[in-house]
């Protein structure tokens, strides 16, 4: 993954977009909220939002599963932490 926290999200953006056929998807780096910490040497922290008809009767783990799988060699080098919603277009924003 690149050292560009810009081309991090959208390497990110890209994997989930071919993999998970997305409604909806969000990727922030949240990377800044972690400077100084020890981790923030081995990669950058991110959240995404994603909205799929791929996670229709999957559990919350199986769904994590699949977007661990989409996102590949990725979350070895370069994601050190990745926060995830993902729903079904059917299930509510969160608050």
């Amino acid at each position: 993954m690149s050292p560009n926290p810009k081309a991090a999200v959208t390497d990110i953006e890209a994997r989930l977009q071919q993999a998970l056929s997305p409604l909806s998807l969000s990727v922030q780096d949240d990377s800044h909220h972690h400077a100084g910490h020890a981790g923030a040497r081995e990669g950058g922290h991110y959240s995404v939002t994603v909205v799929s008809t791929r996670f229709t009767g999957l559990n919350r783990v199986a769904r994590h599963r699949l977007v661990y799988h989409s996102l590949g060699e990725l979350m070895q080098k370069g994601i050190h932490a990745l926060v995830i919603d993902a729903r079904t277009p059917d299930e509510p924003n969160k608050p």
